[in-house]
């Protein structure tokens, strides 16, 4: 007989961790080891319990899981984490994935398919929930999997030389709110907030290339 799967439970609501809780001691193939109501917590416990899944909210008062989720890779925790969480958002998914999550779940999972995706995680399988997954699919699909469009490089490139929107938009013959818009999606497909982190990003991924010259 294997041992049971063991798992640390990250959320700030009560209500969810005890649902989580009984759902997952009703099983004999899960061991709950521990509760934390906020990142910083669930970080401190999943390094003393080590346990092999961590299941992860997103946002908590006290600190989030992406931050956590940051923190646990950086300490290489053995754990893998299990984003289950009512965020969708693209932004939210690539953003957590990218951190290091090893899955996606939202909250609104059936039972089985929760109990489905932590033993892929424990096993170290990727695994995100349908919805999750048609919006990664589809992002990948209309952002050429994280492309950007020439005009898009343009914008960057021009960022990458210091040029403010005003002076981006005279160069390139648009306005100003086109700019923004332009950099609105670069931000979506890079996974990043602002102009200095669009720049390191692309120069990492190779993205900006001459246009930077």
């Amino acid at each position: 007989m294997t041992d049971p799967i063991t798992l640390l439970l990250v959320d700030d609501h009560p209500v969810v961790r005890d649902g989580l809780r009984g759902m997952c001691e009703a099983s004999p193939d899960f061991n709950v080891l521990g509760e934390a109501a906020n990142g910083p917590a669930g970080v401190r416990l999943a390094l003393d319990l080590d346990p092999d899944v961590v299941l992860m909210d997103l946002r908590m008062p006290g600190g989030g899981g992406l931050e956590a989720i940051t923190e646990l890779v950086r300490r290489k925790a053995r754990a893998h984490v299990l984003v289950l969480t009512t965020y969708d958002s693209d932004r939210d998914i690539m953003a957590a994935l990218d951190a290091g999550a090893t899955g996606y779940l939202l909250k609104d999972a059936p039972r089985d398919e929760l109990f489905a995706a932590i033993r892929a995680a424990a096993g170290g399988e990727s695994v995100l929930s349908p919805a999750v997954a048609t919006r990664v699919v589809s992002r990948m699909r209309s952002s050429g999997a994280g492309e950007l469009s020439s005009r898009e490089r343009d914008v960057l490139g021009l960022v990458a030389r210091g040029r403010s929107n005003r002076e981006i938009a005279r160069a390139l013959f648009v306005s100003e709110a086109t700019v923004k818009t332009h950099l609105g999606h670069v931000y979506d497909k890079l996974g990043v907030n602002d102009r200095a982190a669009a720049v390191a990003v692309a120069y990492d991924r190779g993205v900006l290339g001459d246009h930077a010259g």
